[in-house]
């Protein structure tokens, strides 16, 4: 396994097991029946995080079969462990400070949310064109 996937996978691994605790404050905000917002904020990171965790995992497998420069391999790691994270701040801090980070307005930490879902969508998005230039390249 290359280095490129063997990062990848890593970071894949940590941001796995922020969504499975993620587990843990949406249960409990089920048996406090909290409010439906912090109950639906919990389910999102608890589902979205392991998914995103899972389409690294899943890269990280496929490189091998991936024929190009090892620096575009590189390239695309860069992006989706970039965007795992900045989703990660995003849907962990929202709950917790009951913004959903879909404006820029409001406090500072409503500011953090939105600029970890921001990252998150371009650096996926951006991730998303290189892997596709990649795939390209091998037909």
């Amino acid at each position: 396994m290359e280095d490129s996937a063997r990062h990848l996978m890593f970071h894949a691994v940590i941001i796995l097991l922020a969504g499975l605790l993620a587990g843990i404050p949406y249960g409990r905000s089920i048996l406090k029946k909290t409010n439906e917002h912090l109950i639906e904020a919990w389910k999102v990171a608890h589902a979205a995080l392991p998914v995103g965790a899972i389409l690294m995992l899943v890269l990280s497998v496929s490189f091998s079969d991936l024929n190009v420069a090892a620096n575009l391999k590189w390239v695309i790691s860069i992006f989706f462990i970039i965007s795992g994270y900045g989703f990660m701040v995003a849907l962990l801090l929202g709950p917790v400070v009951g913004h959903r980070g879909l404006t820029s307005r409001g406090p500072l930490a409503a500011k953090l949310v939105y600029s970890g879902n921001l990252l998150g969508a371009i650096t996926s998005l951006l991730g998303t064109v290189v892997l596709l230039y990649a795939a390209w390249l091998n037909l």
